[in-house]
């Protein structure tokens, strides 16, 4: 897999995460437990594009 490549899946991961944290934080159910654990990966993903983006 090229970086680039790589970097393309995790822009999907990073989106496909947005979505989630948006319909959980609309979602009466949801608990902020959940939501910050989403966040938190999406977080993750987003430091991980940044640091192949410069490398």
């Amino acid at each position: 897999m090229t970086v680039a490549s790589h970097i393309a899946e995790l822009k999907k991961k990073h989106e496909t995460l947005s979505d989630k944290v948006e319909k959980a934080q609309r979602a009466p159910g949801s608990s902020d437990l959940e939501i910050a654990a989403l966040k938190k990966q999406k977080l993750k993903i987003k430091e991980e594009i940044e640091r192949l983006s410069h490398a």
